[in-house]
This record gives structure tokens, sequence and C-alpha cells, in this order.
């Protein structure tokens, strides 16, 4: 039996591992059952536990007929997406505009000509989804473009922040298109204030938009 449950706890952690690295992107199929027992090394029943044990703690998802897919990288991202699924809006808003003034701090100073460029691309992908109007494509870009900025920041631990949050941010901004009027060139501002190296005023633009829908609350 120790030997069984050490075959499982293997599994599950080699499982895990390429969640959290990234290999299996959340929202992505995972490899099928015979193919996971190849990949691992393990029998059908050590897999079959092993993927159950996921589903459990809440990164992974069985969908009837479909396979199993990845709905989170991080158990923590679970926890505080459970803990926050009633909070408020404006709380959240809160939040972010501690995170995100920071990280648009950290990227100005910074950012590589690579990080302008990303930005800039991105910016110009949110305006594109704008201005065609699907929601979800809005959503996807904006995040897409905030992510983009943590990223820039450089500073792991604000990442890691900001990722684990990412469920309640995103279901932030999809409120904020629904409830308040968005341009496309919303965050034009806050980009060219962080490709231009100027930290003091990316912060102001970030306080100045969240600060706004903190105020409409």
């Amino acid at each position: 039996m120790a030997r069984r449950t050490g075959l499982i706890d293997t599994a599950v952690e080699a499982l895990r591992s390429r969640i959290g690295s990234g290999e299996w992107p959340v929202g992505t199929r995972i490899p099928p059952e015979p193919s996971l027992v190849e990949l691992l090394g393990v029998g059908r029943n050590t897999v079959r536990e092993a993927v159950q044990s996921l589903v459990h703690a809440g990164l992974l998802e069985r969908r009837q007929g479909s396979g199993t897919y990845v709905l989170s990288s991080s158990e923590f991202a679970v926890t505080m997406g459970r803990q926050i699924a009633d909070a408020r809006q404006r709380d959240v808003v809160s939040v972010r505009r501690a995170l995100e003034m920071e990280a648009a701090r950290l990227a100005a100073r910074r950012r590589t000509a690579d990080d302008a460029s990303e930005l800039l691309a991105k910016r110009d992908a949110r305006a594109a989804a704008y201005e065609g109007g699907d929601l979800d494509e809005m959503v996807a870009s904006d995040l897409a473009l905030h992510r983009a900025i943590v990223r820039t920041a450089g500073n792991p631990v604000l990442r890691s922040l900001y990722d684990n949050l990412i469920e309640a941010i995103g279901d932030n901004i999809r409120f904020n298109f629904v409830t308040d009027v968005h341009a496309a060139d919303a965050h034009d501002s806050l980009i060219e204030a962080i490709v231009a190296g100027d930290p003091e005023r990316a912060a102001a633009e970030t306080s100045g938009y969240l600060s706004g829908l903190l105020e409409d609350g």
C-alpha cells in the first residue's frame, strides 16, 4: 500500500509540474489516459487516482465525452478564487489598483525594446477587439495587456500574486466593460508612459482609470 501511495504521489507531482510550468496551459485538454500511462510510466489505476486528486484540488476538470481540462495552474489560485467569489467589484478594483500601479511603475523602469514592442502590439489588439464589439475578445485582449505589463515589471512575487487573482480580475474587467463606457484608446496613455520610461506617469495613469471605477461604485 505504501508503494502504491508513493506512485500516486509521484504521478500527482508530475502532472502538477506540467500544469504549473505552463506546458499544459489553463483551458487546454490534457493527454488521454493511455498517453498519461506511457508518459508517467505507471498503471491506469494510478493515473486515474492522480488525475482525480487534481480534480478534487481544482486544477483539473473532467468534461463528459470530451476529456480532462486544465482549470487552474495552482491550488493557491483555486483557494483565492473561492475566497473572493462573492467579493464586491469595487473591492477587486481596489486590489487591482494596488498591484497594477506598482506593476506599471516597475514596467516603465525595466521595459526593454522587446517589451515595448509586445505592449504596443497588445494595445493595438485591445483596440481592434473593442472596435469589433465581441465582449469575450474585448475581455481577453484587455486582460492580456494587463498581464503583459505585470510580466514587464519583472517582479516574480507581484506576477505570482496577479496570476493567482487572474480569474477575479478577468471577471472584474468583464463587469467593467458591461457597466461602464470604455474607449478603444482607454489604455493608450498608460502604454505610452511605460514605453517612454516614465514610471510616475505610468502609475498615475493606472491610478486614474481604476480610481474612476471606484468612484462609480
